[in-house]
């Protein structure tokens, strides 16, 4: 049987940061999901599952200690600096 085993990974507090004040500044509220690493026992295989924000019912993926976000999978990418401007564009 296959065993696996999940940790919760932390969010990054300097990120986290940066996204509230961007979301602060454009009158919007966050909605953050730390992620997971998922280890199979007794192998050496694990996935590191992505911080989930969600703004405006749209998904974005953070990685700690990453200056990029994710928009709904890992094809499109955009960088934390230009949140703002993101989300302006939804309105």
């Amino acid at each position: 049987m296959i065993n696996i085993i999940t940790k919760p990974l932390e969010f990054e507090d300097d990120l986290k940061r940066k996204i509230e004040f961007i979301c602060d500044f454009c009158n919007t509220k966050p909605k953050i999901i730390n992620g997971n690493i998922r280890n199979i026992e007794h192998s050496n295989l694990s996935y590191i599952e992505p911080h989930r924000v969600i703004i405006k019912g749209i998904t974005f993926l953070a990685f700690n200690y990453s200056k990029t976000l994710y928009i709904g999978n890992l094809s499109t990418s955009i960088e934390v600096k230009d949140l703002e401007e993101y989300i302006k564009k939804l309105k």
